[in-house]
């Protein structure tokens, strides 16, 4: 459902999936956007997530020229808004204000991970049934998933949320050959 969904917003934007600019990872200073708001992509920024609330689904866009980048679904991006005196030293340095931004796709079968878990303060892959900490550099709590979800460092940049580093660890499950 989720490339459907990217794949119309990208028709609707003029932007196509086999787009170069599109198909990239996201880029330090990329904006974050709403995954389902790409048509009128607004940037986000850590008022827009509710502290402990549930993720959000997000996009980067370039910030010059509005490409977002959605040309593939590895691209895609989970945003949460914890409290940062939860978060161990090496996310709260990829962190901004409390909010932690993984890839949205598990590192099993390349699921989306679309569940917040609030009682177990989890990330949910409800495919295979994986957990992964937030608070901890997105570790497995619960498999089958061996590896952690891949991190992407954030910062705040004139009161948005943008990206603050290439994606930390493998995004995705390992592909077989």
């Amino acid at each position: 459902m989720a490339a459907v969904c990217c794949n119309e917003a990208a028709a609707q934007s003029g932007s196509p999936s086999g787009d170069a600019a599109a198909r990239a990872r996201p880029e330090p200073g990329d904006q974050l956007i709403l995954a389902d708001a790409e048509k009128d992509a607004k940037p986000l920024a850590p008022g827009d997530l509710e502290p402990n609330g549930d993720q959000v689904l997000a996009w980067a866009m370039q910030p010059g020229s509005g490409t977002v980048r959605n040309g593939s679904r590895l691209n895609q991006v989970l945003l949460i808004r914890l409290d940062p005196a939860e978060l161990d030293e090496t996310t709260r340095k990829r962190a901004a204000e409390g909010v932690v931004a993984y890839s949205a796709v598990c590192t099993h079968q390349q699921c989306p991970v679309s569940v917040w878990l609030p009682e177990k303060r989890a990330l949910h892959c409800p495919c295979h049934g994986s957990e992964f900490d937030p608070r901890r550099s997105g570790q497995v709590v619960n498999g089958p998933a061996l590896r952690p979800l891949a991190a992407l460092p954030v910062r705040v940049e004139n009161g948005l949320l943008v990206v603050g580093g290439r994606f930390v660890g493998r995004v995705g499950a390992p592909q077989p050959g």
